[in-house]
C-alpha cells in the first residue's frame, strides 16, 4: 500500500511539472490573436473554473469563503495575477528557455526578502552559492543580444514570485486548501479590465497547423492554458504538498520544470538555446536547488508554492 501511495505521488509530480511546463506552448501556439493582457485573464478564469469543480470532488466539501481571510486572500491574488501576467508575458518576447531559466532566480529573491523582512540570518555558505548564481548570470548573458528586454521580465518574474512567497510565510500561510481557488478567483476579477482596454481578441478564429494537417480554434490554448498549466498544475501540488514536504516540492520543481519546458520549446518550436544560456542556465538552476535545500533546513512547513495560502491546520476546520 505505501508502495502504490509512493508510485501515485511520483505520477502526480509528473504530471504537475509537464503540465507547468506546457506554460510557453499554449502562450505561444495563441500567438498574437488574443493580446497578453487579455489571454492572462483567460487563463485565470479558466484555472478558477476547474478549481472550482475540482476542490469539492476531491474533498467531499464544498468550497468555503475564506471569511476572516479576505484581505490575505485577495493579496495572493494579486501576486498570482501580477506573477502569471509577467511571466507569460515574457514568453511572448523570449524563447522558453530564457524564460524558464532567468525565473529559476527566485529562490535568491526569497532569500533576500526573507532577511529584509523575516529577519532570517546569512550563513557563509550562502556566499559561495550567490557566487555559483552570479557565474551562472554572466555566461547566460541576459543583457546581451535583442532579447535583453524579455530576460529582464523574466528575471522579475522570479521577484514577484518570491515576494508573493514571503508574504505568505510572514502571514504564517502553511496549509494547502481550498482558499486558492478564492486566490484564483480573485486574480481573474483583477485581470478583467483588459477586456475592455485590450479587446477580447479574435476568439472565433481558426489557425492552420500544417503540421498535424488540422485547424483548430485560437480559443482552444487559452483553455489548455487555464485547465492544464494553471488550474490542474495549482490543484496537483495542493494535493501533493498534503503528502511530501514543501520543501521537497520545491526542490523537484526548481530543476525539473525548467528542463521539461526547455525541452519542449525545442521539440515544438525548434528553439535552441545558446550554449553560454546552457552552461549559465544549468549553475544558476543547481545553485537555486542548493540555497533551497540550505534554507529549508528545519523549516519543512515553510510556504513554497500559493497553494498554501491557509493557515496552519485551518483546512478543513
Amino acid at each position: 500500500m505505501l508502495r502504490r501511495n509512493n508510485m501515485r505521488i511520483v505520477l502526480l509530480l509528473v504530471l504537475i511539472t509537464v503540465s507547468e511546463a506546457t506554460i510557453g506552448v499554449f502562450v505561444k501556439l495563441t500567438g498574437d490573436a488574443i493580446p497578453i493582457q487579455t489571454l492572462n485573464f483567460y487563463a485565470l478564469s479558466f484555472a478558477a473554473a476547474f478549481l472550482a469543480m475540482a476542490i469539492p470532488h476531491a474533498t467531499g466539501r464544498p468550497l468555503r469563503f475564506p471569511r476572516g481571510n479576505v484581505k490575505d486572500t485577495v493579496i495572493i491574488g494579486a501576486l498570482i495575477a501580477a506573477q502569471i501576467s509577467v511571466f507569460n508575458y515574457a514568453m511572448t518576447l523570449v524563447p522558453i528557455a530564457n524564460a524558464v531559466v532567468f525565473w529559476s532566480v527566485a529562490p535568491f529573491f526569497v532569500f533576500i526578502f526573507s532577511a529584509l523582512f523575516l529577519g532570517e540570518p546569512a550563513k557563509k555558505s550562502y556566499m559561495l552559492i550567490f557566487g555559483l548564481a552570479l557565474t551562472g548570470i554572466v555566461l547566460a548573458r541576459p543583457l546581451a543580444g535583442g532579447e535583453w528586454f524579455g530576460n529582464l521580465v523574466a528575471l522579475s518574474t522570479g521577484a514577484i514570485y518570491a515576494g508573493m512567497v514571503t508574504y505568505m510565510r510572514h502571514e504564517g500561510r502553511e496549509e494547502a486548501g481550498n482558499d486558492i481557488f478564492w486566490s484564483m478567483a480573485a486574480g481573474a476579477i483583477l485581470l478583467s479590465p483588459a477586456l475592455v482596454l485590450a479587446g477580447p481578441g479574435e476568439i472565433g478564429r481558426f489557425n492552420a497547423y500544417p503540421a498535424l494537417s488540422l485547424s483548430l480554434p485560437v480559443m482552444l490554448w487559452p483553455v489548455c492554458l487555464g485547465v492544464v498549466s494553471t488550474g490542474f498544475a495549482y490543484f496537483g501540488i495542493s494535493l501533493v504538498l498534503k503528502k511530501i514536504s514543501a520543501n521537497i516540492y520545491s526542490l523537484v520543481d526548481i530543476i525539473v520544470s525548467p528542463i521539461v519546458a526547455a525541452t519542449l520549446g525545442y521539440l515544438v518550436f525548434s528553439e535552441v538555446p545558446t550554449q553560454g544560456m546552457i552552461l549559465g542556465g544549468g549553475l544558476l538552476l543547481l545553485s537555486g536547488f542548493w540555497l533551497t535545500r540550505e534554507m529549508s533546513r528545519g523549516k519543512e512547513t515553510a510556504a513554497v508554492h500559493p497553494c498554501q495560502c491557509e493557515r496552519m491546520n485551518a483546512f478543513g476546520a
